[in-house]
């Protein structure tokens, strides 16, 4: 009964998977950076509304397949929100139990989401605490600690099999600059940037992977000075990417660069992507953007040509109460006219 349990459940993920559409690739118009095109692959439109709905896919399989979770498991997750979004999205589907251990601080929108589909919420008030709790419980409730902090490196498949970085170089293939120069990812659990810098070594492409870091974060710092032993007393404002800690599923050897953007440069820039698309994005994909501005200026300034491809990675609807709030911007960024200013300049000659 418990393996016919097991190939069912994995039989109703592949199909839930079979049902979804790929995501678009969407190429900004910017006058002042003539012969380097800018796309975004838009995550947001996964049936969880982000970059993370990939990552619990994988991570259910991964656990299914390995014998973890059976018929009745509770299913534990340490995250900041969109990926207890997406877990509790797959948990329901499986009719599993969902409880989310996360920041006291996430975004009310995220927590609206995860109880929609059926999970609970547990809160810290610290990010550094989310993975010592969700032990705890898991233990307690004899359930699935399913930490995408270090099996998301792992649980996907980062040779190819319609992953993210596969996905990006299929629809690159009819664009004028069909390898990008770089590819640009923000770091959360480090998985992604684990699949996409893989995959390019495994296919000996050209691209580059600049991994972009926010304020708070020790990833670039490890990057830099290879101390695994990192920690910071503070958690990142930019919900979604950074960590206090350096995670096991953080593979620095596939990064040929990495970027700390400033998080009034991540608000800012979201803010100025909206004048440009007519929507709303999460300040993880302000980090992202930012980065990518700043290569694509490098090489103009270099005379180079080429592409740059990074990810909105979530809609802005989620963060209406914090990064669309002038009062929480004001109380909680600062004053953003300094990077208003310089984004101004990619709108024209």
């Amino acid at each position: 009964m418990t393996q016919a349990w097991v190939n069912q459940a994995i039989e109703k993920i592949e199909a839930d998977f079979q049902r979804s559409a790929d995501t678009h690739l969407i190429k900004l118009d910017l006058p002042a950076l003539p012969g380097v095109d800018i796309y975004l692959k838009d995550e947001s439109t996964h049936p969880t509304g982000s970059l993370k709905h990939r990552l619990a896919r994988s991570l259910f399989l991964y656990a299914l397949c390995n014998g973890w979770v059976k018929e009745g498991t509770s299913i534990i997750e340490s995250s900041s929100g969109s990926t207890a979004v997406s877990e509790a999205y797959f948990a329901r589907l499986l009719g599993l139990p969902f409880i989310a251990v996360m920041p006291a601080s996430t975004a009310q929108k995220k927590i609206q989401q995860i109880e929609f589909y059926g999970g609970q919420c547990h809160f810290v008030e610290h990010a550094s605490e989310i993975c010592s709790e969700a032990e705890r419980l898991a233990k307690e409730l004899n359930g699935h600690y399913m930490d995408q902090f270090t099996y998301a490196e792992r649980a996907t498949d980062w040779r190819g099999n319609n992953n993210i970085a596969n996905s990006i170089f299929k629809q690159m293939e009819l664009e004028p600059h069909p390898i990008p120069t770089w590819i640009v990812m923000s770091p959360g659990t480090g998985g992604t940037s684990a699949t996409i810098g893989r995959y390019i070594r495994y296919q000996r492409l050209t691209s580059q992977l600049c991994v972009v870091d926010p304020e708070n974060s020790v990833f670039f710092d490890y990057y830099h000075n290879g101390n695994k032993d990192l920690v910071s007393d503070k958690g990142s404002l930019i919900e979604g990417i950074g960590r206090p800690r350096v995670e096991p599923s953080f593979i620095s050897g596939v990064v040929d660069t990495m970027m700390q953007v400033p998080d009034k440069a991540s608000i800012a820039t979201i803010h100025w992507l909206e004048s440009l698309i007519g929507r709303k994005t999460g300040a993880s994909t302000g980090t992202n953007l930012y980065g990518a501005l700043n290569l694509a200026k490098q090489m103009v300034e270099n005379k180079q040509q080429g592409s740059i491809v990074t990810l909105l990675c979530d809609s802005g609807e989620r963060y209406l109460d914090t990064y669309y709030n002038p009062q929480w911007v004001e109380e909680n960024i600062g004053d953003l006219s300094q990077y208003h200013l310089e984004l101004k300049q990619f709108n024209s000659f």
